[in-house]
């Protein structure tokens, strides 16, 4: 009788073997308020790395750490009314604290836009506070009525950029500098997610900003996952909070702005783009641990060379975990390494140190092949470096093969149905778009005909990119 699988196959039922890997993998579970979840170690460890880099990222752009309070009076969410009208439906707001009723009900903080334009509008006076460039890396509560864990959680974590210039152009150029040097370099050189840049429509843009720029990402399904915006505020947040700036000489000018942010969804990316029906495959620049050693006895010469191939391979600047716990099985160790996606497995038993070998797996391409154990600190980061590119390519060959030109809503639909379509913008247009919306399929971005992200909606030759979403 054949043994069943580990996991659900993701050809049977693509949500259930997302689930099945979330829970078998130890990434995460569901928390005790409906909506909410509890990250697991190694599933913090994916979010701790994607910090690490992201963090570095942001701060070459010129951007500083700051954090403000995640309770947020009601009021300053009805200063701007298209704000306060896109998040309504998905605020948490606390009427009683210490026993009483407060006197204003307090928001718990669904994004930051008001309470940091609260603030700069006391610390911006002249235009030589600007720019200002501020992140936060925080908690966000949004009421989800439909939750996924990683995907959609009424309590998720994120970093979330605020911005003031003195003029339109910079603040615009600053918005696609995050959405390019920031995010994109990130989410395809570590996460090695091939993901399209594109414009929001208005349907789509975030509450209050006059732009929105996405990056979007196909998961293993053909689905579309939002993976990031940066978005033009235009002046809409400074007039509502009176943040103004003097030039030389002149009256009082309200600033430009943006705001920007990712968030653990990254996580359900990373699992839906790379997992297959062994698990997760965690890309090696992202991986807390790039090479796991594994005794497969507990001999005393077999512990002693693991932790020495251990010690050798982290001198070589490989993040390393030697893992010599002989009481438990070997086979469930390798079955719960390939589950977690450790890009590369080194086994060593008696007859492995016999002959000065041992055998290298790697989980990304799969297969497994004995290798000369002198030569592991010289072979490996070649190794690392190969399978990230595969990843990557493999990512995009997937969208390429998945994703067709289109001319009608019918067309449109059916594509969406298996991947993406590619349809002309002028051609769909508000009204198209919304009718697609009535058959559960978006627009998620708008992209010019030569795959750049356009300047405007209206652009000559803007093609509409339309899937199914999470």
């Amino acid at each position: 009788m054949a043994k069943a699988p580990v996991l659900t196959p993701q050809a049977d039922d693509f949500p259930r073997w997302y689930q099945d890997l979330i829970n078998k993998a130890e990434l995460a579970d569901n928390g005790p308020v409906r909506g909410t979840m509890v990250i697991r170690p190694y599933g913090y460890g994916l979010w701790e790395r994607m910090q690490q880099e992201m963090d570095a990222r942001i701060k070459k752009a010129g951007a500083q750490n700051a954090y403000f309070p995640m309770f947020i009076p009601q009021s300053y969410l009805t200063k701007e009314a298209e704000h306060v009208e896109g998040f309504a439906p998905e605020l948490a707001v606390v009427t009683h604290g210490g026993g009483k009723e407060l006197e204003e009900p307090v928001v718990v903080r669904p994004t930051s836009e008001t309470i940091i334009n609260e603030y700069f509008s006391k610390w911006v006076q002249s235009h030589r506070d600007l720019p200002l460039l501020i992140n936060q890396w925080a908690n966000v509560v949004r009421w989800e009525l439909r939750p996924r864990v990683f995907l959609r959680t009424t309590e998720f974590l994120w970093q979330e950029g605020h911005t003031a210039h003195a003029t339109y152009e910079d603040a615009r150029a600053y918005a696609s500098r995050i959405h390019t040097e920031v995010y994109a370099d990130f989410m395809v050189n570590v996460l090695g997610i091939d993901v399209v840049l594109g414009r929001k429509t208005a349907r789509e843009r975030f509450a209050g900003a006059i732009n929105t720029l996405t990056l979007e990402g196909m998961m293993g399904d053909g689905k579309a996952l939002q993976m990031g915006t940066s978005h033009e505020l235009g002046q809409n947040f400074a007039k509502a909070f009176n943040t103004t700036f003097q030039l030389q000489g002149a009256e009082r000018e309200h600033v430009w702005q943006t705001s920007w942010g990712v968030s653990t969804r990254m996580v359900g990316g990373l699992i839906m783009s790379h997992g297959d029906d062994n698990g997760l495959r965690v890309p090696p620049r992202l991986a807390a641990t790039q090479v796991v050693v594994l005794a497969i006895k507990g001999d005393d010469a077999v512990l002693a060379k693991v932790r020495e191939i251990g010690a050798q391979l982290e001198a070589a600047g490989i993040r390393v975990l030697v893992d010599d716990r002989t009481d438990t099985p070997f086979g469930r160790r390798a079955v719960d390494w390939e589950l977690k996606g450790v890009p590369v497995r080194i086994e060593v038993g008696p007859r492995d140190l016999e002959g000065g070998t041992a055998m290298l797996a790697r989980r990304i391409p799969g297969g497994k092949e004995p290798v000369s154990i002198d030569a592991l600190a010289s072979l490996l980061p070649g190794i690392l470096e190969e399978d990230q590119a595969l990843l990557l390519r493999q990512s995009r060959e997937r969208r390429e093969a998945r994703t067709v030109d289109v001319s009608t809503i019918d067309e449109a639909v059916e594509a969406a149905a298996t991947g993406w379509g590619r349809i002309s913008w002028a051609e769909l247009g508000p009204e198209g778009e919304a009718k697609l919306a009535e058959q559960g399929v978006s627009v998620r971005c708008i992209v010019a005909a030569d795959g750049s992200v356009p300047l405007a909606d209206d652009q000559e030759g803007n093609i509409a990119i339309v899937a199914r979403a999470y």
